[in-house]
């Protein structure tokens, strides 16, 4: 199976916020970064945004993963 490279999102939020996201994801059994992952996902589906999966599209380099 081909493993895809991931992006790195470094973000400011207020400290009580990101309590809740934690509490959030431990409730679902998730690490913080995949609930943000399924947050934003979820987030885009609602409002009709397409989000392509990165398998077999090509990088800032023209390569295909």
């Amino acid at each position: 199976m081909a493993t895809s490279k991931t992006a790195t999102l470094t973000l400011r939020i207020d400290p009580d916020l990101k309590e809740a996201l934690r509490v959030a994801a431990e409730h679902e059994h998730r690490s913080i970064a995949n609930m943000i992952e399924v947050l934003i996902r979820s987030h885009c589906e609602r409002h009709g945004i397409d989000v392509e999966r990165s398998v077999g599209k090509p990088n800032s380099n023209g390569v295909r993963s």
